[in-house]
């Protein structure tokens, strides 16, 4: 394992423009649950399927319902960044990194000093009236009950999340696209790459080293030049940045 962090240390230190590509498992030391492994989210037993309970006809069929589950596992807000977003955060004030590509949705890579942070399925911390467009912060939802409304119009407000059966954002998929593609290194960290169109975003990477940090294996390790398997605790904290 210190070879492989050597290795990726030499991989960063020569880079010139790096681009992370993160997934929930890089905020799991914060406190918030993944989604698909023995713990996550989708082995949790409610009601109905998460997966059902996040999608786009839930919102709109059972509306209540879905802000219930929502208020109580999609939202955590006393959540700090660490060492993993602090690192990606820092890399980028040292003029290292043109950014992220997240499919996290909890704010915890600008909350670590990130600014380039393309949120592909968006984020809990931005919500707005269906009705109006009026933008509420995170701590509207969670201090509301049953189905949250707007204070100008009384529409429903959304969370600015991409459920099951949205699309992308477009300007958010051309900024992302542009930066992985602008990158001589790419960073995937904490996903398993099994959630499209997110994951066929590496196929845009043309550059010079793929680096994949995840404590699984994934479907896409053939394809890397550096694999690491390993608890992030394990790994971030042994990097430094060398200006």
């Amino acid at each position: 394992m210190e070879d492989k962090i050597e290795q990726l240390q030499k991989i960063i230190d020569d880079a010139k423009h790096v681009v992370f590509f993160t997934g929930a498992g890089v905020s799991t030391d914060s406190g918030i649950p993944d989604f698909r492994s023995q713990d996550g989210l989708y082995h949790q037993k409610y009601k109905y399927p998460p997966e059902e309970i996040i999608s786009h006809s839930f919102f709109e069929e059972r509306t209540e319902e879905f802000f219930d589950f929502y208020r109580d596992r999609m939202l955590y807000l006393d959540a700090q960044p660490n060492e993993v977003h602090q690192f990606i955060a820092d890399l980028e004030k040292a003029k290292k990194s043109l950014g992220v590509v997240t499919q996290n949705i909890d704010g915890l890579h600008q909350k670590a000093g990130s600014q380039k942070v393309y949120e592909l399925h968006g984020s809990v911390m931005r919500n707005y009236c269906e009705k109006c467009r009026k933008f509420f912060p995170a701590e509207y939802i969670k201090n509301s009950t049953g189905v949250p409304h707007c204070d100008a119009c009384g529409g429903i407000i959304k969370p600015d999340v991409v459920l099951y059966e949205e699309g992308l954002s477009e300007p958010v998929v051309r900024g992302a696209v542009a930066a992985i593609q602008s990158a001589d290194v790419l960073i995937v960290a904490g996903t398993s790459l099994v959630v499209y169109p997110a994951a066929g975003f590496l196929r845009y990477f043309g550059g010079k080293h793929l680096v994949l940090i995840n404590r699984d294996a994934t479907s896409f390790d053939g394809d890397a030049d550096l694999i690491i398997h390993d608890n992030f605790a394990n790994v971030f904290p042994k990097l430094h940045i060398n200006q």
